[in-house]
């Protein structure tokens, strides 16, 4: 009888062993086959800029990708004297659901002929400007602002101050009354956010002088 049941006890261990041998085999191709599918040596994804410089021979500039660059743009609030610069307008989608528009921007804009170089000079209205230190830059401020036909307009023009030619950086806000609009049609845009926006841009003037 002992001998009978160490038999029957060594047929089950055998049978177990069996039962585990071929288990973990199918583990092992099941592991294969999932190491296998794993992507090897994926190519790194490509970095996409997401700002772009602008530069002349006198300054150079850095502003977000999606702005539209007018390098033929000149001022013309100020009657019989068109001003040069440069224009960076905001790309579409920043406007899309708002009631700001599509031309709001920034620009650059230089009087060589100035021989003060102060912010009230680039503007039509009689304003007053006030100095604001940045940094390491000292700029002379003056805003103005304007409503017609249900549209609002803003401008804030800062001024280098002793930058020869005398420039500067505009902001033009460009939006439509909200209270115009039917409950829910559009956003009121977040004005705080762009004159951030606009803050980058104007720090990141880099005069050749």
């Amino acid at each position: 009888m002992d001998t009978q049941s160490n038999i029957g006890k060594y047929i089950i261990w055998l049978l177990v062993a069996v039962i585990a041998a071929v288990g973990g085999y199918y583990a092992w191709q099941l592991l294969g086959q999932a190491a296998s599918q794993a992507p090897q040596n994926e190519e790194p994804l490509e970095v996409v800029p997401q700002f772009s410089t602008y530069a002349t021979s006198t300054f150079s500039i850095t502003y977000p990708q999606g702005y539209t660059v007018d390098d033929a743009y000149a001022y013309e609030g100020v009657p019989k004297k068109p001003i040069a610069g440069v224009k960076f307008t905001i790309p579409g989608a920043m406007a899309t659901g708002t009631n700001l528009s599509t031309d709001s921007g920034v620009s650059v804009e230089w009087l060589p002929r100035a021989q003060k170089c102060a912010g009230d000079i680039f503007l039509f209205d009689n304003v007053r400007s006030q100095e604001l230190t940045v940094g390491s830059t000292t700029w002379s401020v003056a805003t103005t602002s304007g409503a017609g036909a249900g549209n609002l307009y803003e401008e804030m023009v800062y001024a280098v101050v002793g930058s020869k030619p005398c420039t500067a950086v505009r902001y033009l806000l460009h939006s439509t009354n909200i209270g115009n609009y039917d409950p829910g049609a559009v956003r009121e845009f977040d004005r705080l956010k762009l004159i951030a926006d606009f803050n980058a841009i104007r720090d990141s003037l880099t005069l050749s002088q």
